[in-house]
């Protein structure tokens, strides 16, 4: 039994769910900020920056004193359509950062009641326990110094647990996220 993982009471693979379930929170958070970040952008607003350029750009090709107010008329053309790409841009944020909004303060209270409800059915049986040797430099922080007396494993609680994986997830997505931006 030494140098094996053992775990009382909440089955062989508590600690292996309770960090997928950790890990799949902060995947969802990580995948939400990503969709924050990026935003969309309509066909419509593509289209108005589109013909922005072409206006500004058959303004500066009239540059002759006698298509002057040609090109002037076309600046203001494109000036009043930046007016009014900026507004759809505002619109657009404003909607995103509401549905946005929403979706996090769903994922937070998510978040909150999945970890009572983990501390909950953990309170009074560790999650896990583990020989010392494994846990040497950490063994400490882990177990707040529990030790089963029987065995000599040191065990690791609900708390700690949760902290330990919500960390390594939150490391793990940031990895994941910059492995597919450099894709």
């Amino acid at each position: 039994m030494d140098g094996t993982l053992t775990v009382d009471g909440g089955g062989s693979f508590s600690p292996f769910f309770i960090f997928l379930i950790v890990l799949a929170l902060q995947a969802l958070d990580g995948f939400l900020a990503i969709i924050k970040k990026r935003g969309s952008s309509s066909s419509e607003q593509a289209q108005l920056r589109q013909e922005i350029k072409q206006l500004l750009k058959e303004a500066s090709s009239l540059s002759t004193p006698a298509t002057f107010a040609q090109a002037a008329k076309l600046r203001r053309t494109a000036a009043a359509k930046e007016k009014e790409l900026l507004k759809k841009k505002e619109e657009q944020a404003k909607d995103s950062k509401l549905s946005h909004g929403l979706y996090g303060r769903t994922l937070l209270v998510l978040k909150v009641l999945l970890y009572i409800g983990l501390c909950w059915c953990f309170w009074t049986v560790p999650v896990a326990a583990v020989p010392q040797h494994l846990l040497q430099p950490f063994g400490s922080f882990l177990s707040w110094r529990s030790k089963d007396s029987a065995t000599g494993l040191i065990t690791v609680g609900i708390i700690p647990w949760l902290v330990l994986s919500s960390r390594v997830s939150k490391f793990m997505c940031q990895k994941f996220s910059k492995a597919i931006a450099l894709k």
